[in-house]
């Protein structure tokens, strides 16, 4: 989807989601699990199970714990996953990134997540 049609996009009964111009939350304090299935169907990952799950949740604590990226290779291991679970189960660490409703990681690390 097309970031401005993602920028005019609102959940139902909501307001239009506070992201910036590459699709990530603005202010991640007010992410909350609606958002994150509203960002998922969007994108086209949709249903979310568990695994999608265990990994949103994972990113959140150790992005707001030690203010950076986890490897995607850690966040398998820590979930005992295949190597490249993230990217089977979101399609990129971008969009698992965005769905986890966290803040833009900044140039560099944007640009190693495929």
């Amino acid at each position: 989807m097309i970031q401005s049609d993602l920028q005019q996009q609102t959940p139902a009964g909501g307001r239009p989601l506070p992201l910036d111009e590459d699709g990530f939350l603005v202010a991640p304090e007010l992410w909350n699990r609606g958002m994150a299935k509203f960002i998922a169907k969007l994108d086209g990952v949709w249903p979310l199970s568990p695994e999608h799950w265990n990994i949103i949740y994972y990113l959140r604590e150790h992005r707001l714990t030690y203010g950076a990226l986890p490897p995607a290779s850690q966040i398998c291991r820590a979930h005992g996953m295949e190597r490249r679970a993230v990217q089977r189960l979101f399609g990129s660490c971008r969009e698992a990134w965005r769905i986890a409703g966290l803040s833009h990681p900044g140039e560099e690390a944007l640009n190693h997540m495929t």
